[in-house]
């Protein structure tokens, strides 16, 4: 709820139907979770240059990015993490009304906080893709080394080692990265929108 009370809402000339009639596909955000190193950045990175390829018109909001501007000023308390993912949804909600598929990669761990984005858009727009690795890969590919670090105690309340990672109960996509190729996650996730309709 705002915290201002002089504020209106202007609906646009243009609405989100007639975007996505202008663009030839439907808009909404791919929402990737699951522990650091799974494959989130990397599969959501190969996944849009294909979807740009085919003419597909995409936004890509990776969670070191984001943090570089947007959520500079958050930490990853609980809390911290929560307003970071609300922060994201509510961009996500404004990128699908400007009609466009719109790509997420945040760890995420909190299913409350993934279902309070969900509740943002509207039914169908929202598509919860699991990327799953078990922690035993992930501590393994180790691509920034923060497993390591999570280990020796530098790094407090991380995700997988002593901060919760709640799995989702129901996505729309399990991708498991552990057995599966990035060409197959990649495809998998393709097919799922066309069968959906999302694509044409």
């Amino acid at each position: 709820m705002s915290s201002s009370t002089n504020i209106t809402w202007h609906d646009s000339e243009v609405t989100k139907q007639e975007r996505q009639k202008q663009k030839e596909h439907k808009s909404a955000v791919l929402w990737f979770t699951g522990l650091s190193g799974s494959g989130k950045s990397t599969i959501s990175s190969a996944l849009e240059k294909k979807l740009y390829e085919e003419g597909i018109h995409t936004y890509r909001l990776d969670g070191d990015n984001v943090r570089h501007g947007l959520n500079k000023n958050l930490g990853f308390s609980p809390e911290d993490r929560t307003e970071n993912i609300r922060r994201i949804g509510e961009v996500g909600r404004l990128m699908t009304d400007a009609g466009l598929l719109t790509l997420t990669a945040f760890i995420s761990p909190y299913r409350e906080d993934r279902d309070s984005v969900r509740e943002l858009l509207e039914e169908g727009e929202f598509i919860e893709v699991y990327v799953k690795c078990g922690l035993k890969a992930c501590e393994e590919r180790d691509p920034k080394g923060l497993y390591k670090k999570a280990r020796s105690g530098e790094i407090k309340g991380f995700t997988g080692i002593d901060a919760p990672y709640e799995e989702p109960e129901h996505p729309e996509l399990t991708v498991e990265t552990d057995t599966q190729s990035l060409e197959e996650s990649v495809e998998q996730i393709i097919d799922y929108l066309k069968k959906e309709k999302y694509l044409r």
